[in-house]
C-alpha cells in the first residue's frame, strides 16, 4: 500500500517509517557489498534464484 493510500494519519506515519528504514538498510547494504543492488525485474530474478543458482522460471521450463 502507497503512504497517500494510508485510511488513516498513523498508517500514513508508520508507512513513511517503514519507507525510510528500508531506503536506509538497502544504502547500508549496498555500501557493505560495494555496488548497487539490482532494482526491478532484475531484482526479482537475482532473488528468485535458489541455491543451485536456477530460476524459478527456468526450473519450471518457462
Amino acid at each position: 500500500m502507497g503512504i497517500e493510500q494510508a485510511p488513516t494519519e498513523k498508517g500514513r506515519q508508520a508507512a513513511r517509517g517503514l519507507r525510510k528504514s528500508a531506503a536506509a538498510d538497502e544504502k547500508r547494504v549496498e555500501s557493505q557489498k560495494g555496488s548497487d543492488l539490482a532494482k526491478g525485474a532484475d531484482r526479482f530474478e537475482e532473488r528468485s534464484k535458489s541455491s543451485d543458482g536456477k530460476s524459478a522460471g527456468k526450473k519450471q521450463g518457462l
